[in-house]
Formats: C-alpha cells, structure tokens, sequence
C-alpha cells in the first residue's frame, strides 16, 4: 500500500512539515496528521516515510556495509562515505563536500550568516541541527544513549563517535601517514600537521593555531584569568583539563593505559606520544632538514642544532 502512495518518493522523501499559508490558501491546502505523534505533513508519502520512525522500518540497504536507512535519499547519501564522491564543491575556497546542506552550512564561513538563533540565550549557529543540539544543553535533554554503556548524548554524531571507543573502530585514515581516526574533526586536525596550515589567529597578538580549542585556550594567556583552583595545594589553573591531570600528581591517578604494554599514564598525550614508540610514528617534522620524530620535545631539541641555542 505504501508503494502505490509514494511512487515517486524521490520527490517527498523531505520529509516537508506543515507551514503557515495566506487565510484563503488555507482552506485549499490538505494535511496529514500522524496518528500516533500529531506531526502534520502536506504530502501523504512524507507521512508514511515519516511513520517509519516510530515503526522502526528501515527499507533501504546499502549493498556495501549493510547499514539501512529510513528513506532512498539517506543511502544515496551514504553510499558516497565508500565511493568518497563530494559533488557540491564550494565555489569560493574550492572545497567538496557529499550533501548540499553541508555546502550550505559551510559556505556560511565565508560570509559569516549565522540564521538559527537560540531564544534561551541569543547564541547564533549557521546549521538549524547545530541549534537543535545546542538547545538541549539548556533543556538537559540527552536522547541518544549508547546501548553498550548506557551514557547518554545531546547529539547522533556524538553517540556514533563514543560507540567507536568500545569497537575500537577508526574509520577516518591519513592519505600521508596511514594514522586512523575514529572522528574526522581529529583526521582534520592531524593533516594540519603534515601540512602546516594553522587557520586560527589570535587577534590580539597576532599567533596562529592548528585548532580552535589551542586558540581558545591561548587568549587565556592575554587575560591572565586562573579560574580553576586546586583543593588539595591551592594551585591555580586557566584550563579545567589542567587542573584534573594537575590533581592526578596528588591523586596517582593514571587513567589512560597503553592496550600493547599496559604502561598507564595520568594524562591522554603523554599516553599518545608513548604509543609511537611501539608504532614508530614520528609525526613531528623539522622544518629546516625534514628529519621526523616521534616526540615534538625531541624535535625541538634537535632544531637548536640548526638554530644554535643553547637549551
């Protein structure tokens, strides 16, 4: 019965909710409630795409993975995560992406639009999804929860990320090095150390960083603000994670442990610099003779060779 309501279900795959039309449109215009969350459609094949989310019926399947999708749309889309096509290039900076939202949303850091704004706190997002997330900070609301530990998240991605902490899954690969990722914000941040590029400056003194959070946690410099204190010594910290591995020296706390030796470590880095010795990674390059290391203190000690100084 569904396939001979929704022939062409390319066509109302959007899922299009109901919308405020002129008074003398209104009477014109047919809608259709579900029966079970009252939502309104003004297509009937988008209302029975849409009952698919309370039946739980995924009909489309991806020949490659097996993974099924709600609608044809969802699998085209991801079907492009395993043949790597991004047709919607950004005609500005040249970038690719596989969905037309996300060259939407992207293009909005170029021109700075940011639409979506939150009525709790005024706070502005370029993508509706990144509001929807956000507000849910102020609502606590945590829908997505993982089904192996039960923690719970804001957000879909972030569950699908945290779930990869428990397969060990890293699907996201460097072309240069062949390190493996489990998010593809930390793939991102990892190529900027084979390339250099460090889009985020400090506009009050000029610096440039790899990643937002190091500019973040770098302004803090300028401020001179401490506002994490320890409890135990009276320290002060300007970042909160400084303060925890700080607390870790009185506690001997050492959470992070290698899974090839079992050697623990009381912060994550140090625990990711260690693992290059059973890998043999050296991501650090010096920028004078190309020469690669494992540890960045053991770079910087090998470019006062080139430099002079004295350490």
């Amino acid at each position: 019965m569904e396939g001979q309501l929704c022939k062409n279900e390319v066509k109302c795959e959007t899922w299009s909710e109901s919308i405020d039309f002129p008074n003398d449109k209104k009477k014109e215009k047919t809608l259709y409630h579900c029966d079970i969350c009252n939502k309104s459609y003004t297509h009937k094949c988008s209302l029975y795409t849409h009952k698919r989310i309370h039946t739980g019926v995924k009909p489309y399947h991806c020949d490659i993975c097996g993974k099924s999708f709600f609608i044809k749309g969802q699998l085209t889309t991801h079907k492009r995560i395993h043949t790597g096509e991004k047709p919607f290039p950004c005609d500005i900076c040249g970038k690719s992406f596989s969905e037309s939202g996300h060259l939407t949303s992207h293009k909005r850091t170029h021109t700075g639009e940011r639409p979506f704004q939150c009525d709790i706190c005024g706070k502005s997002f370029s993508d509706r999804s990144y509001l929807t997330i956000h507000k849910r900070i102020h609502t606590g609301e945590k829908p997505y929860s993982c089904d192996i530990c039960s923690r719970s998240f804001f957000g879909s991605s972030e569950l699908t990320n945290h779930k990869r902490v428990h397969t060990g899954e890293k699907p996201h690969r460097c072309d240069i090095c062949g390190k493996s990722f489990s998010e593809s914000s930390d793939l991102t941040k990892h190529k900027r150390i084979h390339t250099g590029e460090k889009p985020y400056q400090c506009d009050i003194c000029g610096k440039s960083f790899s990643a937002r959070c190091t500019l973040t946690n770098h302004k803090i410099v300028h401020t001179g603000e401490k506002s994490y204190h320890c409890d135990v010594c009276g320290k002060s910290f300007s970042l909160s994670f400084n303060l925890t591995n700080h607390i870790r020296i009185h506690t001997g706390e050492k959470p992070h442990h290698c899974d090839i030796c079992g050697k623990s470590f009381s912060r994550s880095a140090t625990l990711n610099t260690h693992k290059n010795i059973h890998t043999g990674e050296k991501p650090h390059q010096c920028d004078i003779c190309g020469k690669f290391f494992s540890q960045k203190c053991n770079l910087s000690t090998h470019r006062n060779i080139h430099t002079g100084e004295k350490p």
